[in-house]
């Protein structure tokens, strides 16, 4: 089919959900992707940080088609191999305890959301159940996991929402404490931010729940010291920590998990995208605390940990080893060089860590420039309302980095001079 015909068939057929650029894709190597007419773009997106390495490679397909041909699927009522082989390589380099297995980033999102007020009601019963998020997070398009995220934008259309969550701006630890102690209370303002004793808690927060960098919201990092803090409000209150590590994990950052950069090991973390290379797969990991609070028949889930998928999974695991892992640092920082080295008075502030990257962009749209871009020859993201997002796959080559940083250059420079 021509991409034209794939334009036309799209607007009978499909629901209009998404505003999709001018782009139909047929096909990938490496980082590169060819639409049916044979149009080159080099890939800043990689699915929105999924496909982690990359197209048409060839042991990840080789893994899939055996597992396929082997066993696709039987249900969690029984247990299969690659599963139980993709939870005990996924839990000792996370540092957990054990893992349940989803299908995307906001399945594994409610299931981390269901743990905590389960924690919460088994050792304390009804009323403590309130999950603080930060403002400009992203967890989900959900009713739960919308009613979790703290933008207004996507809080319209779907009321009501599910009740006991509340946001606080990020990087502000005091607006935290103050807002854990008031729900503690059961009231929305008090003054003073001395932490509670978990005895003293029977009502209000169970959780604290953050993006180590907020991808949707513009890729925005946490401060190390505002993390550090919250983790100690966490264990001082009995809260548990939740880390939705749904675009962060699986090597994105130069490390498996994020977490593992600010020196610390949360109670729950959420993981999806980029664990099975481009295959539907999420899932949370559970710390020695929090291992045994999901008992049979309280949560469960068709398609989790899918022989196809999991199969999948382990190949990408095998591929991200830490010398991989250092060459994302590697790569994420041979962009920035790039980027400060133009000079170009559009580009504010570069913020991320390993290959994920925002540029914030100075007087332009940035979903215009996202817009030149594709019609260059590379495809690259938007976060938030002023940046630019890069999350390309985590194997892309130093040559595919070169075109794809020259494009955008070019780009800018064009949109920089019609200022």
């Amino acid at each position: 089919m021509t991409s034209e015909q794939i334009k036309a068939i799209d607007a009978q057929s499909v629901m209009q959900t998404y505003g999709r650029f001018d782009a139909a894709i047929e096909r990938g190597e490496g980082a590169t992707l060819f639409s049916p007419e044979g149009k080159e773009y080099i890939d800043f997106t990689s699915g929105i940080g999924v496909n982690s390495i990359g197209y048409g490679n060839k042991k990840w397909a080789d893994a899939i088609y055996a597992q396929a041909l082997k066993l696709q699927h039987v249900s969690n009522l029984y247990y299969t191999e690659p599963y139980v082989k993709l939870a005990k390589e996924l839990t000792s380099r996370a540092g957990m305890k054990n893992v349940f297995f989803s299908n995307a980033g906001g399945e594994a999102n409610e299931g981390m959301i269901k743990l905590a007020r389960k924690y919460s009601f088994d050792k304390y019963g009804k009323g403590r159940s309130t999950i603080i998020s930060l403002v400009q997070s992203f967890h989900g398009r959900t009713i739960t996991t919308l009613a979790a995220t703290g933008q207004e934008s996507f809080h319209n259309f779907f009321f009501p929402f599910t009740e006991g969550f509340t946001h606080v701006p990020a990087n502000d630890i005091k607006a935290l404490e103050s807002l854990v102690n008031a729900q503690a209370a059961g009231v929305y303002s008090i003054s003073g931010t001395a932490a509670l004793k978990p005895a003293e808690i029977s009502s209000g927060v169970c959780g604290i729940l953050v993006e180590l960098i907020q991808g949707e919201g513009g890729v925005l990092p946490l401060d190390v010291d505002y993390v550090k803090s919250v983790a100690k409000l966490c264990a001082d209150n009995d809260l548990l920590l939740l880390v939705d590590e749904v675009q962060t994990g699986v090597g994105r950052t130069g490390t498996l998990f994020a977490y593992q950069q600010y020196g610390l090991t949360p109670d729950v973390v959420s993981f999806a995208k980029g664990i099975a290379g481009g295959l539907p797969m999420g899932g949370i990991l559970a710390n020695e605390k929090c291992s045994a609070v999901l008992t049979p028949g309280t949560h469960a889930t068709t398609f989790g940990g899918n022989p196809v998928a999991a199969a999948g999974a382990l190949e990408v695991l095998r591929q991200l080893d830490d010398t991989a892992l250092a060459e994302v640092v590697k790569k994420g920082e041979y962009i920035r060089e790039a980027l400060e080295s133009w000079n170009l008075s559009v580009i504010g502030e570069i913020r991320g860590k390993g290959l994920m990257i925002g540029v914030s962009l100075d007087g332009v749209v940035p979903k215009d420039v996202a817009a030149k871009c594709i019609d260059e020859g590379l495809l690259i993201l938007t976060a938030g309302s002023d940046a630019l997002r890069m999350l390309p796959p985590l194997t892309i080559s130093y040559d595919e980095l070169d075109k794809g940083l020259e494009i955008l250059k070019r780009v800018l420079e064009q949109v920089t001079n019609n200022k």
